[in-house]
């Protein structure tokens, strides 16, 4: 019997070990999970909000078109295109600057929408990337989870948001922390804002409004900190008091904040309430809650504000390209005005000495392709005002059949010393030309925006500007003549241009301001398989020494039909073309002939200006908009005539 017994009793053990095992394993599946989901939540969690875009930045050569942003037509001139150059790899892509802008995706989180939105419009765009490109970005996510989270959303909310934006858009997270350790000064934050929004970012910068709602703001940053922590101080007991003084701060402030948007309409006894609010914060900071919660509604303010930031960049830069491609009411005023006085009071009939001088080859002839009155006038004022011998020179004013009226009255009335000026409309050249199979319109120069990456240091950017398609006609329209200075309406000159004729271009057809930081061999990946001189510069269009004569020898307007013809991209075919086209055949005019950049470049120094021999407003910043350049929109409003009456009457001042 003992036998049996002792025997049973293994048994049963046995058993026993294996019922409690198997309940082990089965707590364990459904502890592990639990664990892992309630555990590991905020690390998943958190590198959720630390990916970023990957842009331009990160190399390879892209271009960007912005007529297929705009969607519009220009009035001015506008940019072709941006084309980005890296050292490192010269892969090509294709993308857009402002391909649409991200759909403000609020109500779908717990924050307060609205106080968010107020917030993020009253925030000014300026300081959070120094602070940011300072600090690693995985770092400061493991200090969001780390420390304490109000602090750090107070830094977040009371430092600018778009310049993070820029940052976080234009770099990739993967190599974010070697970068920060390069991009430490903002002017380079600024060149890489430039490189993704052009000279938006250069205009911003200059034009910032001086903040009137500091203390609103930082009313909204408190609210937001205690809106976070009073769900948590609410379920504790043990905080009762503390709960009912938050919870009566956070009425208080949402009292003043719905009647109050500046400082100045804030009450008067504002400062005691502020230092109260942050003693409550305080409190609830040293308070043991759930910071899970906490840490949710910072993340989803966070994700809110990251977005709201990249929406109001890209559509502050979408306006202000529609601001530079569009004419001033002003200036679309006077063109109406002078087209309804011309078909009023028809001038006279052009006297016969004055259409001989204007097929003489033996005067000074200049060619301006334009569309702005005002800005051919300026260019003819300036030029003629500067001239020894103002009776030479002879002035072919090339335009559409929109404005061809209103520049036939304005310079039949407006006489410039002894010179004579000519008003053509480039569409009737078509009813002459018989071999012509397609309408001939107006193109104004193109400009691009080129810039290069460097491995070890920020972007530069050049600006081109090249001749459009409507200057390789110049033959055609003159054929008895054999050489012209070609001009852009966005030049002012200050030296005498007489001398340029006596300049011997050893057989060259173009005479121009060479760019040499910008050589063809860096662009190779836009001629495809064309053959390039590795030491050919671009050139710039503005001042430009036309022989053509040998411009007829050299058909340069075949070779650019055909290379067009070619080429399938419209976005940069003008660019590419011309520069091949022109491959071997520019004479390089002396630098000291023409400033340029004066229609993007801030800090260019007034005696530079004062010295130039030519004044070229290349870039979206026209002297003749109200987003010029005021450091040098001077140098272009003084050869206007203020008391003109047209200029009067449509408050051109």
């Amino acid at each position: 019997m003992k036998g049996g017994i002792g025997g049973a009793l293994p048994a049963k053990r046995r058993w026993k070990g294996l019922i409690v095992a198997v309940l082990g394993l089965v707590f364990l599946s459904l502890l592990v999970p639990l664990v892992f989901l309630l555990g590991l939540h905020n690390s998943f969690h958190s590198s959720g909000y630390t990916t970023t875009q990957q842009s331009s930045a990160s190399g390879g050569l892209r271009i960007y078109g912005l007529h297929n942003t705009a969607k519009i037509e220009n009035q001015s001139k506008d940019f072709g295109g941006n084309i980005i150059v890296s050292e490192a790899e010269n892969k090509t892509a294709g993308s857009t600057l402002l391909d649409g802008f991200p759909k403000e995706r609020l109500g779908a989180n717990s924050t307060d929408v609205g106080e968010f939105t107020e917030q993020k419009q009253s925030t000014d765009v300026g300081d959070i990337t120094q602070k940011k490109q300072s600090t690693d970005v995985g770092d400061v996510t493991k200090k969001k989870q780390s420390t304490d989270v109000g602090d750090f959303i107070q830094r977040n909310q009371s430092t600018d948001v778009g310049e993070f934006t820029k940052q976080k858009q234009s770099t990739d997270v993967g190599a974010m922390h070697a970068a920060t350790e390069n991009i430490k000064d903002i002017d380079e934050s600024e060149k890489l804002c430039e490189l993704k929004f052009g000279s938006y970012c250069l205009w911003h910068r200059n034009h910032k409004e001086k903040v009137s709602d500091f203390t609103v703001r930082k009313m909204k940053d408190l609210l937001y900190v205690a809106r976070a922590y009073y769900p948590s101080i609410a379920k504790l007991p043990a905080y009762d008091k503390l709960s009912r003084e938050m919870k009566q701060n956070i009425q208080e402030f949402e009292r003043v904040l719905s009647v109050t948007t500046v400082d100045k309409d804030l009450p008067p006894l504002i400062d005691p309430k502020l230092t109260k609010m942050e003693a409550v914060i305080a409190q609830a900071k040293a308070c043991r809650v759930d910071c899970s919660n906490v840490d949710k509604k910072f993340r989803q303010l966070l994700d809110l504000t990251e977005d709201e930031a990249t929406f109001h960049m890209r559509q502050s830069a979408f306006l202000y390209q529609v601001a530079v491609q569009t004419m001033p009411k002003s200036h679309h005023c006077l063109s109406m005005r002078l087209t309804v006085e011309y078909f009023r009071d028809p001038p006279p009939d052009i006297d016969q000495s004055l259409a001989e001088r204007h097929l003489n080859p033996d005067l000074h002839h200049f060619v301006i392709f334009s569309s702005n009155v005002l800005a051919s006038s300026a260019v003819i004022n300036s030029t003629v005002t500067h001239a020894k011998e103002s009776e030479n020179q002879v002035f072919h004013v090339v335009t559409d059949k929109q404005n061809y009226f209103a520049m036939k009255l304005w310079f039949s009335r407006n006489k410039y010393m002894e010179t004579t000026v000519e008003v053509l409309n480039i569409e009737d050249h078509k009813l002459e030309n018989n071999n012509a199979s397609t309408s001939i319109h107006l193109s104004l120069p193109e400009e691009y925006r080129v810039s290069f990456h460097k491995v070890d240091r920020p972007p530069t950017t050049e600006y081109l500007s090249v001749f459009s398609h409507s200057h390789y006609l110049l033959p055609e329209i003159f054929p008895s003549l054999e050489k012209v200075v070609v001009l852009d309406d966005d030049i002012i000159v200050q030296k005498d241009l007489s001398v340029l004729w006596d300049i011997n271009m050893d057989g060259k057809v173009n005479g121009a301001v060479q760019c040499c930081s910008v050589r063809l061999i860096q662009l190779r990946k836009l001629f495809a398989d064309k053959r390039l001189d590795e030491t050919s510069c671009a050139w710039m269009s503005g001042l430009n020494i036309v022989d053509l004569a040998r411009w007829r020898e050299q058909d340069i307007s075949g070779r650019y039909l055909k290379l067009v013809t070619e080429m399938k991209s419209e976005e940069t075919v003008a660019l590419r073309a011309s520069l091949l086209t022109f491959q071997g055949e520019v004479y390089a005019l002396d630098d000291k002939w023409v400033l340029s950049g004066l229609g993007h470049k801030y800090g260019v120094h007034t005696e530079a200006v004062k010295n130039a021999g030519v004044l070229h407003f290349n870039g979206n910043m026209k002297p003749w908009l109200e987003l010029g350049i005021r450091d040098y929109t001077f140098f272009w409003r003084k050869f206007l005539n203020q008391e003109n009456q047209f200029l009067s009457d449509c408050n051109i001042n």
